[in-house]
């Protein structure tokens, strides 16, 4: 074989393996645009052949445990909610938690919270539409990049058994790059050059065993 031809295969190679990885990226994007999406709790097929994995009988459950300390009342409330409603995952949940982190975030630092509606609570949205509006009468718009997250922790776990309604708190810990500009696009606060690390705590609820697979953040703090 020519050395042409190896350059040209390689050169294929090359750009099917960019394609790829564009394809890969735009269609984590476009899910992220389109709601109603599949939040934290909702395990297929492979991941619940999986989780049989996980528990001996008799043993903890290393997904609640690998995330909660066992005999913990978190724990509990953890058993609870997979009990109500058995496709239920921590580890599913945390990283579903981690995406809807950033998606939330993103759409409030856009200004535009319209699609990530359902995954706020009323007061959750009506809060951050407050401050939206503030920014837009004050002249302001806001430049943010996410570059990721750094921590997810599970911080509390409570479940009703009445209500079947399940409270989760979890902290985040995001860097992203966020710069605030006046009308006239003046830089008055921020650096796009500096990463800044963003703490926040959310609780998310939802009533398990429900038809509805969103989660709802119902609470934000710091």
């Amino acid at each position: 074989m020519s050395s042409e031809m190896i350059q040209l295969l390689v050169l294929a190679g090359i750009a099917v393996f960019l394609i790829l990885r564009l394809k890969n990226v735009l269609g984590s994007r476009e899910g992220f645009e389109k709601p109603p999406l599949p939040m934290p709790g909702q395990a297929d097929a492979a991941t619940e052949a999986r989780r049989g994995f996980e528990v001996i009988e008799g043993g903890p459950d290393r997904d609640i445990t690998d995330n909660v300390p066992e005999d913990s009342p978190a724990a509990e409330a953890l058993a609870k909610m997979k009990g109500a409603e058995p496709s239920f995952g921590v580890s599913d949940f945390l990283g579903g938690a981690k995406q809807a982190y950033e998606m939330i975030l993103m759409a409030f630092e856009s200004g535009d919270i319209d699609d990530v509606a359902p995954f706020l609570s009323k007061d959750v949205f009506e809060t951050f539409q407050e401050v939206i509006d503030m920014r837009a009468d004050q002249g302001l718009t806001v430049d943010a990049n996410f570059v990721g997250v750094r921590e997810t922790t599970l911080l509390y776990a409570e479940f009703d058994e009445t209500t079947r309604i399940a409270e989760l708190k979890l902290r985040f810990v995001g860097e992203l790059t966020s710069v605030v500009r006046d009308q006239a696009g003046d830089v008055v606060d921020g650096d796009p050059n500096e990463v800044k690390r963003q703490k926040d705590i959310w609780t998310f609820e939802r009533e398990m065993g429900s038809d509805n697979p969103n989660w709802q953040l119902v609470a934000t703090g710091e």
